[in-house]
């Protein structure tokens, strides 16, 4: 599995595993532990979850999932803003370590910016990672001010990633927010690689430029979509699966990445035209 360098040195698989709407029904819990270990035996290590899935209980499915070989997995969770002072990030981060069963997160994640000051936030990450509990800490959702003026502030040179939305369809970091973040070695998550329901999926995967690109390899317009982020220099993708096609499809897109042809990378642009502008970041 190929790596990108995180700041600290520390190093985070490209592709992985994400877990948003997981945890919300107990029926499904099953399918949804045996997706995330067919992953894991796929080579796919890296698993993104978040106190605010099914209000911790995405974070119980991984600790399920995951139980037995910690030692194998990149974890990732986030906090709530709401949770974000330094009294806050430490209560979170153990109920989160308390569900995952694990003595650590290797990456926790601001969610989202809240009303809590950057500066007490990266405090408190600064002081879990001291002591262990987390291996490095990033933030989700901020835009280019945002790491600006977070990367400004005590601790801020370790930022280790940002999430974002970020997918064929939704381009518009392209602009400023990751060329900077490729300038400072900050890699870029991309949540919602597929975008996160259906109404938004079937026009991101029906656009012909894909099924052309799809077609010349003999995969699906999907493979073709998460293996084009695969490319971005970079770039961390984490779909979410449930069925176990759908894991294995995921998986092949890392073997598509490389066969991928400077006119296939070139050809959704007639159909998803990168930012001839600045945008507001796109949130879901």
């Amino acid at each position: 599995m190929k790596q990108l360098t995180l700041p600290s040195g520390r190093t985070i698989p490209v592709l992985g595993q994400g877990t948003w709407y997981m945890g919300e029904d107990p029926g499904a819990r099953a399918g949804e532990v045996a997706a995330l270990r067919l992953g894991l035996e796929l080579g796919m290590t890296l698993v993104d979850t978040a106190e605010m899935y099914g209000e911790g209980g995405a974070e119980e499915v991984v600790g399920e999932a995951i139980a037995g070989r910690r030692d194998e997995v990149f974890l990732v969770s986030k906090v709530y803003p709401h949770n974000a002072d330094r009294a806050g990030v430490r209560a979170a981060c153990e109920r989160s370590l308390r569900r995952l069963k694990t003595d650590r997160l290797d990456l926790y994640l601001l969610h989202w910016r809240g009303g809590v000051p950057l500066a007490e936030t990266l405090d408190a990450f600064a002081r879990l990672r001291d002591e262990g509990k987390i291996l490095d800490f990033g933030v989700s959702n901020f835009d280019l001010d945002d790491m600006q003026e977070a990367a400004a502030l005590p601790h801020g040179d370790s930022i280790a990633a940002d999430q974002v939305l970020y997918n064929l369809a939704r381009r518009g970091i392209e602009w400023d927010l990751l060329p900077w973040c490729r300038q400072q070695g900050i890699p870029v998550m991309a949540y919602s690689p597929l975008e996160s329901n259906a109404a938004d999926q079937a026009p991101l995967l029906g656009r012909p430029q894909l099924h052309t690109v799809a077609g010349r390899h003999g995969v699906t317009p999907a493979q073709v979509a998460v293996a084009w982020l695969l490319r971005q220099d970079g770039v961390v993708t984490i779909p979410k699966a449930v069925q176990p096609a759908h894991v294995r499809a995921n998986r092949a897109a890392l073997d598509l990445a490389p066969r991928l042809t400077e006119d296939d990378m070139a050809t959704p642009d007639a159909g998803f035209p990168p930012p001839k502008r600045r945008r507001p970041l796109e949130m879901r």
